[in-house]
């Protein structure tokens, strides 16, 4: 398993706080980060934050990150196009916007992802092949050749990540 993934797969669980709260960990990936990688000034863990997840993971690894890396739709042209493979960055249209995660499998119709600000929390959840627009791997690293793997699927399908 790559650097990014261990990391993505430590916070699993992990939840944003509800109303004015502000869970520390994720306010700590932003601040981490910084307004000039992020691409604005991040004040709250209510803002859409899979980007700033993805962009945390990515950055713990030793690699960089998109520009505006709080912006899903800012993942789309980061690194290199490659083949669904696990640990692969996918992103995604949704109604109102984007959403951007980590690939780690797959069934006939649908990507399994893991992701932050799945329902509030960073998590595995199923999301519709049809809305990936870009599958992304690190500039300068080689993309493993395994293809990702069939999972029995199950479970319902996300349709609105925020």
């Amino acid at each position: 398993m790559n650097t990014w993934m261990k990391v993505a797969r430590s916070y699993i669980g992990l939840k944003e706080y509800p109303g004015s709260a502000n869970n520390p960990t994720i306010m700590g990936w932003a601040s981490g980060l910084g307004t000039k990688l992020l691409g604005m000034i991040y004040g709250a863990d209510s803002v859409p934050w899979c980007g700033l997840f993805v962009a945390h993971c990515i950055k713990t690894a030793g690699l960089p990150t998109a520009p505006i890396a709080v912006r899903a739709s800012a993942w789309e042209k980061w690194g290199q196009a490659c083949s669904p493979t696990i640990g692969a960055v996918v992103v995604f249209k949704r109604p109102g916007g984007g959403h951007v995660g980590f690939l780690v499998g797959q069934d006939a119709t649908r990507y399994r992802v893991l992701g932050g600000n799945q329902s509030d929390s960073v998590n595995e959840t199923w999301i519709e092949k049809s809305r990936a627009v870009a599958v992304r791997w690190p500039a300068g690293q080689v993309p493993p050749k395994t293809p990702l793997p069939k999972l029995v699927g199950g479970g319902s399908t996300s349709t609105n990540e925020a």
